[in-house]
């Protein structure tokens, strides 16, 4: 036997699903010989690539993981204590080890298919409930972006809500953190508004083109101002008020609510989230009852199944994108749910008295720093604070001395102005830490550094900011401090929902591939997890390597010629994708084209994120085929060639096709003038085989939680990175703070890269898998599909294909003919998951229909699975259009079906017990058991509840609800 050498181990087998034997079996199936005349056959010649993608050879895991371990050595994790709206946090580790490392958690979708998701989303209701408490507002949603988006989302908010005539201008307390008006100056100037920036205490409020206001509270210098009589008198002008607060200061201080305040928002980071070089991080936004039909993002409420339990789904979801498009609220697309869940069980885990003991701490090492540095003869710039104090230095050369001493002992201060310096403490501060910055600022002083001193027990702030009122008052709060009690709740709830861990999720649109462990691991490494966002660039040059080389990768990917991963969602990337778009427009002295095409087709983040941009939206036909309708592009082309923007063109298009005329649709659009932004939803089936920039798009947003294996969290973290040409490349967005490699368009995100600590997931994907490994992966999604749809297709018509019969790496099931024996696809949907499976995506982009996308990482074996599924799915159909089954009392209409539902002792229905539970041998085998019955949405936004149910209300409810584990019921 001849021997010879290669790796044993190689990560494409590892990441693709089906072996050669299962490949040969595949093809034979779907009527081909061989994986390339699949693919001749599926992807137009005109479009595919020349050239095969020139990227570093493929390592194994292994190989990846070591030669990572290098590269994130180059980042030196210092003590920073810049604040600025990020502070080192102490994760608890049963927290880390069960939530953000457990598969179970993270690989988990956006929670459409709220029966087999009821554990994540009572951890949401129980961060909106810690959000709501805290701030002292009535409505809270389940997380944003970031605290500078949140404060966006409150300007759009208010904008919409305003009864003014006139009303383009916002005002902004100079003391609001820079990136967030960084962010806020993004927002306001496509919209023709005006940010009045200036001293809260001193604003002329009359202005009649006023509309809203945003202060910081505590302030970005640190000071703790009371803004009752300002949110007052703003209210008497009719201008409504947000406030950015601190969740940890609020333990102590006077909520906003309380002063009057409309919104507020912030960034909940500081409750167990590391600091990931800034994000991900879940931001939020609370309001007042009055309001929750405008608040943006993602709202989970409490409604009832058909057997009148309690049960929480997404609440008032007509608000959304999805369905009101260029009307919504906000483009808003996903959230920040792993970061939420986190940030949830932070204050589950401590409660409020040792939440109150952590910020009792921070502010009492505050002030033993403050009165050091005041003995050693320095004023403070505060007066009154809670953990960040600001003081000015005699001299620039004085402050740069004080940073080079601090920075020899691994110490990062913000540094601002002249001499301006700020110290944020947080909840890893200790005595010595608070010992060696005094020590510092002794030294390049020339003095003897002052003995620790004992600060006062009493707070010394005024009354009316001491908080009286109470939060956290619900049992969940204060049950489940002991680590075994926490473990069991966190177990109880991640056994209710269905992830990756359990089955495929074959959302269309949604690219729910293998999130590999080995890419994992290096998320919640220190020097990946403990670096601040605004720390001097000498610190992070292996983040640096990281950025090179990604953005590097994604534009030999993509074809162009610039990236930038500043955005942190891909509603984001849209939106900056736009932005470039209207920049370059504007920078031609363009103004005027402002008009974007959009196909009727497209996903509803694309009218949305247009709108946002000040664009005028012009809808494009869709063919019967499902194609954008040529005829009427042209005209419209040729309508407003003189206002044309752009076209916004997902490819493959949402119908799960190539389009054989792309080329020729991108190519009319440039005649006219205008750009073309490509939506990178459907990455998945071009990578490798052809690229945004070789069919002529201008600029393409990814979607790292789809194509590049970031996973989907349960609705979040995303990464939605943009990639330009090179005339549109200067417009990238750019950075307040630090310097985001000479960059100048406004921030879309308030951390300079986003959603930073996330990156090396999709760093290790491509770095593992190598310019053939990655084409090997699209190659396999769209054999995946195909298997699906010649097994599938003579159950359920498949609604568009491509010129030659294929589809792309996604298709659409019709099941619209089935409405006439009564029986809607959401009646699939429910019953898919008494089989053990997750839903296909329902009713997009055509009512009626389900959306498969099965991904590369999913084996035959298991495709096989899901088709047997559905087979038998359509034979429980065919019973209902036969009459051998009741039109409302049947397997579909029931499901799903609960162990305890098929455990009542009277069993009435027309078929058995065992039909509804065990439909497959798999299902027997591998039972996943939904813990509510079909849940009721209307009544849920009839009966709006959105956070924990109150205790005292248990009374009323008790002999409706029937408990489904130990844990509290809410």
């Amino acid at each position: 036997m001849k021997l010879s050498f290669k790796p044993a181990d190689v990560f494409v087998d590892r990441h693709n699903g089906p072996d050669a034997a299962a490949v040969a079996e595949m093809l034979r199936t779907i009527g081909v010989e061989s994986v390339d005349q699949l693919i001749n056959e599926t992807v137009p010649a005109r479009i595919r690539l020349k050239h095969e993608l020139k990227l570093p050879a493929a390592l194994t895991e292994r190989q990846f993981l070591h030669k990572f371990k290098q590269i994130a050595g180059q980042n030196q994790v210092f003590r920073s204590f810049i604040g600025l709206g990020y502070h080192d946090t102490q994760m608890p580790p049963v927290i880390l080890r069960n939530i953000m490392e457990n598969p179970g958690w993270y690989t988990a979708y956006t929670p459409y298919q709220a029966e087999i998701a009821q554990g994540r989303l009572e951890a949401l209701i129980n961060y909106q409930t810690m959000v709501i408490d805290l701030t002292g507002l009535e409505i809270a949603n389940a997380s944003l972006l970031d605290e500078g988006t949140a404060a966006g989302e409150a300007l759009h908010m208010f904008h919409g809500l305003t009864k003014k005539k006139n009303a383009t201008k916002f005002f902004v307390s100079e003391q609001v953190l820079p990136q967030t008006i960084d962010v806020l100056r993004t927002r306001a100037t496509p919209l023709g508004i005006e940010l009045v920036i200036g001293d809260h205490r001193t604003a002329d409020l009359s202005d009649e083109a006023l509309f809203g206001a945003i202060v910081q509270y505590p302030a970005a210098d640190g000071e703790v101002f009371d803004y009752t009589d300002f949110i007052s008198q703003a209210h008497d002008q009719g201008i409504l008020v947000a406030v950015a607060a601190d969740l940890l200061a609020l333990t102590l201080l006077t909520p906003p609510g309380e002063m009057g305040a409309d919104v507020v928002v912030g960034n909940s980071q500081r409750f167990g989230v590391p600091l990931g070089y800034g994000g991900p991080h879940a931001g939020y936004m609370a309001t007042k009852d009055a309001y929750k039909r405008v608040i943006p993002g993602r709202i989970i409420g409490q409604s009832v199944d058909a057997t009148g339990n309690k049960a929480y789904r997404m609440a008032l979801q007509t608000r959304e994108q999805h369905i009101r498009r260029e009307k919504a609220t906000s483009n808003i697309c996903t959230a920040q749910v792993l970061l939420s869940v986190i940030a949830g069980m932070y204050a589950v885990y401590h409660g409020p008295e040792r939440l109150k003991q952590i910020a009792v701490n921070v502010h009492l090492l505050t002030r033993q720093l403050a009165a050091g540095l005041q003995e050693l003869g320095l004023k403070l710039n505060v007066e009154n604070y809670f953990d960040t104090i600001s003081l000015t230095l005699e001299s620039a050369e004085l402050s740069q001395g004080l940073r080079t001493e601090l920075e020899a002992n691994g110490i990062n201060l913000r540094y601002f102005g002249q001499s301006n310096v700020g110290i944020s403490l947080h909840e890893k501060t200790d005595a010595e830490d608070v010992t060696d910055i005094l020590r510092a600022f002794a030294k390049v002083l020339g003095k003897t550094a002052p003995a620790a001193a004992s600060a006062e027990l009493e707070l010394n702030w005024p009354e009316a900011l001491i908080r009286t009122s109470e939060y956290l008052t619900h049992p969940v709060f204060n049950t489940h401090h002991a680590e075994t009690e926490l473990l069991r709740y966190m177990k109880q709830l991640e056994n209710k929902d269905l992830s990756l861990a359990h089955s495929m999720i074959p959302l269309g649109s949604c690219t729910m591939k293998l999130n590999a462990t080995a890419e994992m691991i290096p998320v919640t490494w220190p020097e990946i997890g403990q670096l601040h966002p605004f720390a001097p660039r000498t610190q992070t040059q292996g983040y640096s390597q990281i950025f090179k080389d990604l953005e590097a990768w994604l534009c030999e990917v993509t074809g162009f010629d610039a990236v930038s991963l500043q955005p942190n969602s891909g509603a984001q990337g849209e939106y900056a994708g736009l932005l470039v778009i209207k920049a370059y427009h504007e920078a031609r002295g363009d103004h005027h084209r402002n008009v974007a095409l959009i196909p009727a087709s497209a996903h509803g983040t694309n009218p949305a994120s247009a709108a946002m941009c000040g664009m005028n939206i012009v809808v494009v036909k869709s063919t019967e085929r499902g194609e954008i309708d040529l005829d009427d592009l042209r005209a419209k082309a040729e309508q407003y060639s003189d206002k044309l923007s752009c076209l916004m063109v997902t490819y493959p298009s949402t119908h799960g096709v190539y389009e054989e005329s792309i080329i020729d649709i991108c190519n009319l659009i440039h005649e006219h003038g205008g750009r073309v932004y490509m939506d990178g939803a459907n990455m998945n089936a071009q990578v490798g085989l052809t690229s945004p920039a070789n069919i002529g798009a201008d600029v393409c947003h990814l979607n790292l939680h789809k194509t590049f294996c970031i996973p989907h969290g349960g609705g979040g973290p995303g990464v939605g990175p943009i990639g330009v040409v090179a005339d549109l490349a200067p417009y990238l967005p750019g950075h307040v703070v630090v310097d985001a490699d000479g960059r100048s368009g406004g921030a879309v995100s308030a951390a300079p890269w986003g959603s930073a600590s996330i990156l090396p997931i999709s760093y290790a994907y491509i770095n593992m898998m190598g310019g053939e490994g990655l084409k090997a992966a699209t190659q396999t999604a769209i054999l995946n599909a195909n298997y699906i749809k010649a097994r599938l297709e003579e159950h359920y018509p498949v609604l568009y294909t491509g010129a030659q019969g294929r589809c792309a790496h996604e298709m659409i099931l019709d099941c619209r003919q089935f409405k006439k024996a009564g029986i809607e696809v959401e009646d699939i949907a429910k019953r898919l998951m008494d089989y053990g499976f997750h839903a296909p995506t329902v009713s997009f982009p055509v009512a009626g229909t389900l959306m498969v996308e099965p991904t590369e990482s999913e084996s035959k074996e298991e495709l096989d699975r899901f088709c047997e599924a559905m087979i038998k799915i359509r034979q429980e159909i065919r019973e209902v259009e036969e009459g051998r089954a009741d039109q409302k009392d049947n397997l579909l209409k029931h499901a799903p079906h609960t162990a305890a539902v098929l455990l009542q002792e009277e069993w009435t229905r027309p078929y058995s017990r065992e039909q509804a539970a065990y439909p497959t041998d798999f299902a027997r085998r591998f039972k996943f058991w939904p813990t509510v019955s079909r849940i009721d949405s209307a009544f849920g936004d009839r009966n709006l509840i959105c956070a924990c149910t109150p205790i005292e209300a248990y009374a009323d409810q008790e002999e409706h609800l029937v408990p489904t584990d130990k844990g509290p019921s809410y």
